[in-house]
């Protein structure tokens, strides 16, 4: 470790370097298919419902795949779980652009899914371990910038393929990238910490597996009917048993210090904080992500490289801001910046409540370039003093329980404001409006709920309060009290 150093040594910047570029690729990999479903459907001739499953099948096995890296971080080199994600995300990328058909693209996605889900987990926990705390925030800055670019410059480079060329090259386009970061990794990345002898207890894994994915499956298709369809009602309640068996065991499992996702982090309450607080904000977040393409495709005639384009540069610049937030954190903490961030987010979904079909589209990109810069001033504070209080026994299990709530929270966000999205639109056509008016009133609703969830993070971030710094014990000995 570099604690007595207030930077990194060059050789860690080496792997935090090549950690970054990795993660950004993958992450650029998850949102490039998502403008490209209705090419695929003409494609490989099947309908929308079958296609949403390249975009679910890779969510549920996020969901299943991420509880597995904090076991994994502890218990293998940190050289060997690079190679062996990057190698993963690599191969699946290959076999999707090879494809012939359906079945075999959707194995694809879900073999790259099992690497990108080690990516952010290993980063995160990359990074508590190398850097010392009084400068993790300007590095926290730097991989805010691949949460948050990579996702926006996804559908805008997916759009530009499919305007000239089959949607293999999108596949194509990732490949040469993710093979010179594996290759890279291979000749450059040393280990970063010492592997502990741990037991897989065989007992959580498949828990966990239903747990989360039956609760990610459930909430991705709760549009389709809500409970009274047997898929959603049946996956919800097996689920939640399963997700119930598994904490419970996860608590037992701490007292031998082997559990598969260890809880004790939760006795710490700046990072039980900012789990809720980064909870709500996806979920809220989605009122951007997921509705607004909707409006700008569905009501405003937008095609998807024109919609892609429009949202680019609040991408961008949430990409721009991030680095000068991250030292700004290591100045002045988390609460200054989280505050007038979740309240600006609050009041830009408010102001996304109220926009029509007539909305002029200046008013629109302002709208977004704001809703960006709270996004900004969120998610470096949040990351880094949620996860700073942690010993390093709880680097990788912190980071892994952050990234699945986080797919949970997403998947929730998306079947919350959907749904009321739907069911609003379809009242307001009972009751006579006329179609456009139905549906504009489907995304005041979803945006205005959206609002009120944000409302929540102002409040919680309110709480927020310096974490103080903490006395890390050995790994090998057991967790100090965290205390108040």
């Amino acid at each position: 470790m570099t604690s007595s150093s207030d930077t990194p040594t060059p050789k860690d910047r080496a792997v935090i370097v090549i950690l970054l570029a990795s993660t950004f690729v993958v992450i650029l990999n998850e949102t490039i298919m998502n403008v490209a479903l209705p090419r695929l459907m003409a494609d490989l001739k099947i309908t929308a419902s079958t296609a949403q499953w390249l975009a679910t099948a890779f969510m549920l096995t996020m969901a299943v795949v991420i509880p597995v890296t904090g076991f994994l971080l502890q218990r293998l080199s940190t050289r060997r779980v690079f190679l062996s994600a990057m190698t993963l995300f690599s191969v699946g990328t290959l076999l999707a652009a090879a494809a012939p058909g359906f079945v075999p693209l959707l194995l694809a996605r879900i073999v790259q899914a099992s690497g990108t889900a080690i990516m952010l987990p290993l980063l995160m926990t990359t990074v508590l371990t190398l850097v010392p705390e009084r400068s993790r925030g300007a590095v926290m800055g730097q991989i805010s910038i691949v949460i948050s670019v990579a996702p926006a410059i996804g559908p805008t480079i997916s759009g530009l393929i499919l305007q000239a060329l089959p949607w293999r090259y999108m596949f194509l386009f990732v490949l040469p990238t993710a093979l010179g970061a594996l290759l890279y990794g291979a000749r450059l990345l040393g280990n970063v910490g010492t592997p502990r002898r741990l037991s897989l207890d065989v007992v959580s894994v498949p828990l966990s597996a239903l747990g989360f994915g039956g609760l990610v499956y459930a909430l991705s298709r709760f549009s389709e009917g809500g409970l009274s369809n047997p898929a959603v009602s049946v996956a919800l309640l097996v689920g939640g048993l399963s997700l119930i068996a598994f904490l419970w065991r996860q608590v037992a499992l701490s007292r031998a210090g082997e559990p598969l996702l260890d809880l004790r982090a939760f006795r710490f309450p700046t990072f039980a904080l900012g789990v809720g607080l980064m909870g709500i904000a996806m979920m809220a977040l989605f009122g951007g992500i997921i509705l607004l393409p909707l409006y700008l495709q569905n009501l405003r005639g937008l095609n998807t490289l024109q919609t892609g384009l429009l949202l680019l540069p609040g991408g961008l610049l949430m990409g721009l801001c991030a680095p000068g937030i991250g030292k700004l954190y290591d100045r002045i903490g988390a609460r200054p910046l989280v505050v007038p961030g979740t309240l600006l987010m609050a009041l830009v979904l408010f102001g996304l409540g109220r926009i029509d079909a007539a909305t002029p589209i200046w008013m629109l990109l302002g709208l977004h370039l704001s809703l960006s810069v709270g996004l900004a001033l969120l998610f470096t504070p949040v990351f880094t003093s949620a996860l700073s209080p942690l010993p390093p026994a709880l680097y990788s299990h912190g980071s892994a329980i952050m990234s699945t709530l986080q797919q949970v929270a997403g998947a929730a966000g998306t079947a919350l404001l959907i749904t009321l999205m739907a069911g609003r639109a379809a009242t307001l056509t009972q009751q006579g409006s006329t179609p456009l008016a139905a549906q504009v009133g489907g995304l005041h609703l979803a945006f205005t709920v959206s609002a009120f969830l944000a409302v929540l993070a102002v409040i919680l971030a309110l709480f927020m309060k310096p974490a103080p710094r903490p006395e890390h014990a050995p790994d090998t000995q057991p967790l100090a009290n965290p205390g108040d």
